[in-house]
């Protein structure tokens, strides 16, 4: 496979399917449950103890379960597409690949942070879409729809 658009199409393939991989089997639910939280937003959690009382997780937790989980989904995308690419005989450029990877944990975790009045929210209401965003019933979730087209644009590419 030597065709410059066929070689970008099939790595952006790549990293759209380890973006879902990582972001719905390989993320944990505690990092998805408590990856927003804030001081002023704690999330409560049971207790290992069914007797005792929830723990309150604040920006302190949020911040290393969205860390944690913006490590695991962008190793996720380096296995994915570094093995999907290896199988197709892509040859990826090792720096480019570890840009690429880069931008995608890291706008990943900013569009995943989910914090009141965060990057996500701003963009949304600056767009017109604040009341999508806040969207959160009829089986629907407009924040993480949301989320999926920011980070999911920078999702593979590199070569």
């Amino acid at each position: 496979m030597t065709h410059p658009p066929a070689l970008f199409a099939a790595v952006v393939g790549l990293g759209r399917a380890a973006s879902n991989i990582g972001d719905h089997w390989v993320q944990n639910d505690h990092c998805a449950r408590v990856k927003a939280a804030t001081d002023a937003k704690p999330v409560l959690m049971p207790a290992a103890d069914p007797d005792a009382e929830p723990v309150a997780h604040g920006t302190r937790d949020g911040i290393k379960a969205c860390a944690w989980h913006c490590l695991t989904y962008t190793t996720t995308q380096a296995v994915v597409v570094g093995a999907g690419a290896r199988v197709l005989g892509i040859r990826l450029h090792p720096g480019a690949a570890a840009a690429a990877l880069a931008l995608s944990g890291i706008t990943h975790y900013i569009a995943d942070r989910r914090v009141p009045g965060g990057v996500l929210e701003k963009l949304a209401d600056k767009t017109g879409k604040g009341n999508f965003f806040r969207l959160a019933d009829y089986g629907l979730n407009g924040a993480y729809a949301l989320d999926l087209l920011c980070t999911n644009a920078f999702a593979g590419g590199a070569r």
